[in-house]
């Protein structure tokens, strides 16, 4: 779950298009400022979201608001087992095993990125750390939700799926909000559930952190790169 910014499209491109635009500016959003959202504007995004594409209409997926008591529960819970160093099990494979290796260089240039922005070095373990651990407490954003599937779909349940997750980023960015799909939630999934009285037929999927960005934040500042168009695009006849 990464940030966006690409270069391909030109500045004068994107100011024709406002929703070029926007998908062009969106990132990930790691520190956010104490405003609550309003229910109906989340509800708003929500509903928008989910106009996102879906083989059969079945729209799979359901998003929990987490919030007071049981929301510090939740993320408690989860720090609890990542200070712990409890095996990760999560509910479906996220990353390919093994990793290539030109898949890892891109995903330590992610890490680096984030980490130059925060000024924390490459041996500083406990700042790392620290830095990760804030994934569990949905970055103190005032909107923390987390995403499930029911187990019984298949993998295009989750293409499905991934699409609304992105139609609620942009649907958020258009009203001037940041957000932050969370993945690292989904490396404790019994503990979610558990928490939350979740069905074991619930998959946990992933976290998002949703509220008004904090201009100030230095990890807000956070660059990442996307690959050029010919390491993904291929034109046969």
């Amino acid at each position: 779950m990464t940030d966006m910014h690409h270069t391909a499209i030109s500045s004068e491109t994107a100011a024709e298009s406002p929703a070029l635009a926007l998908m062009l500016q969106r990132r990930s959003i790691r520190a956010y400022q104490a405003d609550a959202v309003p229910a109906q504007l989340l509800h708003t995004l929500l509903t928008t979201a989910r106009q996102a594409p879906s083989g059969g209409n079945l729209q799979p997926g359901r998003f929990i608001a987490v919030s007071g008591a049981l929301r510090q529960q939740l993320s408690e819970a989860l720090l609890a087992d990542y200070e712990a160093k409890v095996p990760e099990c999560e509910d479906y494979a996220y990353f390919p095993r093994p990793m290539p290796m030109q898949l890892k260089r891109r995903q330590a240039a992610s890490a680096q990125a984030l980490y130059n922005a925060l000024g924390v070095g490459r041996d500083d373990r406990a700042g790392r750390d620290a830095q990760f651990a804030r994934n569990y407490r949905f970055f103190d954003a005032p909107v923390a939700l987390v995403v499930t599937i029911d187990s019984h779909f298949g993998h295009g349940g989750y293409m499905d799926l991934g699409m609304a997750l992105y139609g609620l980023q942009l649907a958020a960015a258009a009203h001037g909000l940041g957000s932050c799909a969370i993945g690292a939630l989904a490396s404790y999934p019994a503990t979610v559930r558990r928490v939350l009285g979740l069905a074991e037929t619930q998959h946990i999927v992933c976290g998002m952190a949703l509220g008004w960005a904090d201009p100030n934040a230095p990890v807000n500042q956070t660059q990442t790169t996307r690959a050029p168009l010919a390491e993904y695009f291929t034109e046969l006849s």
